[in-house]
Formats: C-alpha cells, structure tokens, sequence
C-alpha cells in the first residue's frame, strides 16, 4: 500500500544534545503503527517531527510522498496531518461547548458549526452530556476528551496521537481507544505514540520500538508480544 507518512533517516539535536538517531518509520494509507518505548526514548520528538512541529537536523519527512521537512505546521495540517499531543489542552474557565465552537468555527466556519458540534457529541457522548458544565470541572479524562474531540471531528489523513491515555483511568481509556478505531476503520492512518502496550497492540498493525532515540525493533504487531516480554514501561512524558 502507498505510504502516507514517512520518516527517512530522522535525526534530532537540541542543541548539544542528540535526541533521534537516523530514525525511519512508514504508516501506510488505512495503516496504523504504535511507536512504543521507555519514558524518554524519545517518542514525543518523534510525533513532533511527524506533524512538523520539530524540525529534523537531518533526514526528511513526507506525507503522500510530498516532501515537507522543515515547512510549517499549519503545512502539515492542510496536507491531512492531525497531532493530538499529550495533555489537556482546553479553556478551562469556558464551557465544553464553548470550547468546541472556538475551534470548530474557525476550521468549519457558521455553516459547518452545528454538525460539527453534533459530531463530536457523537464521538464522545459524555462531553454532550456535560456541554454546559465549565471545562476546568470536567475529570482529567473528561478534559482529554475534549481536546481530542476539537481533533477527531473530521478523520484526518493522519492521526499523530500522543500518550493519549497518560494519566487516564481505565475505562477512560477504553472510550478514547473506542473512538480511535472508529476512527481508523474510516481510513484514517494512524501513528501512535504509547505506554499503554496492550491498547495499542489490539488498534496497530504494526509496531516500532524506540530505545535511547533509535529504532531497535520493528515489524508486526502479532509478532510485538514475544519482544516485549521483560520490557517495563514507566509512566509519564519524554523528550
């Protein structure tokens, strides 16, 4: 299948520090590949390059075998490259649906309001229940719904989803990887940057394993198991 998202021989430095070391990655169209590793690996830096927020020492990046290393973000978006990072994101002293009508009238104007709005009570039916109820009184999981809805409403041609369930509960979780499967089967590839193994071993059909800013092992997601076995994932962010 034609590759949608390729990352060619990535490298990253802040500075004196090294933070990605000739990484390659390829999500093909419909695909979806979990990017796992330990707490500092450098996962997060690697969605970031991903969706142009960081741009590579060296290497490149394309998206539909357009070559956009080093364009802008809002480059990255307008060719279908959607990044829902890590955290909450919201206005907290405004109203769910105050907070949805901010972001989706300004990507689908007055006319496209109502269904967007509808469309995101549909993803996630408890932010429909609480669209009156002020953002910053939502549960932590509540909040990261919201932010991930502004995101989901119309399906990207990719989805970087970072740390999606960091800090979440349980059934919190189940919910937002629910949607992302909704999501996927609708055709949109995805990336997927987690600690949450077994979450994202059942979406992804394939799996890179990131160790000390490097790819050490790739390839199906049926065979990740056995090379996972051992492996002990802290919570948290990286670099």
């Amino acid at each position: 299948m034609n590759p949608v998202l390729e990352l060619r021989e990535v490298n990253v430095s802040y500075g004196p520090f090294r933070a990605l070391f000739g990484v390659s990655l390829t999500v093909v169209a419909g695909g979806s590949v979990a990017l796992l590793g330990a707490n500092g690996a450098g996962k997060t830096t690697v969605a970031r390059v991903a969706s142009g927020l960081v741009a590579p020492t060296s290497g490149s990046v394309l998206v539909d075998g357009e070559d956009l290393t080093g364009v802008r973000p809002h480059q990255y978006a307008r060719a279908g490259v959607a990044h829902a990072p890590e955290g909450r994101s919201v206005f907290a002293t405004l109203t769910v649906a105050e907070n949805l009508r901010l972001s989706f009238h300004r990507t689908h104007g007055a006319s496209g309001l109502t269904r967007a709005l509808d469309r995101a009570y549909d993803l996630f039916p408890q932010l429909g229940d609480r669209r009156s109820q002020i953002a910053g009184t939502l549960s932590g999981g509540e909040q990261r719904m919201l932010s991930i809805a502004r995101v989901l409403v119309d399906p990207p041609k990719v989805l970087i989803a970072d740390e999606l369930s960091l800090g979440l509960a349980p059934i919190i979780i189940d919910e937002v990887y629910r949607t992302l499967r909704a999501i996927r089967e609708a055709g949109t590839a995805m990336l997927i940057v987690e600690q949450q193994v077994g979450q994202a071993l059942q979406l992804c059909d394939r799996v890179a394993v990131l160790a000390h800013g490097a790819v050490e092992w790739e390839g199906p997601a049926d065979e990740a198991g056995d090379v996972m076995v051992g492996r002990m994932f802290t919570t948290g962010g990286d670099g």
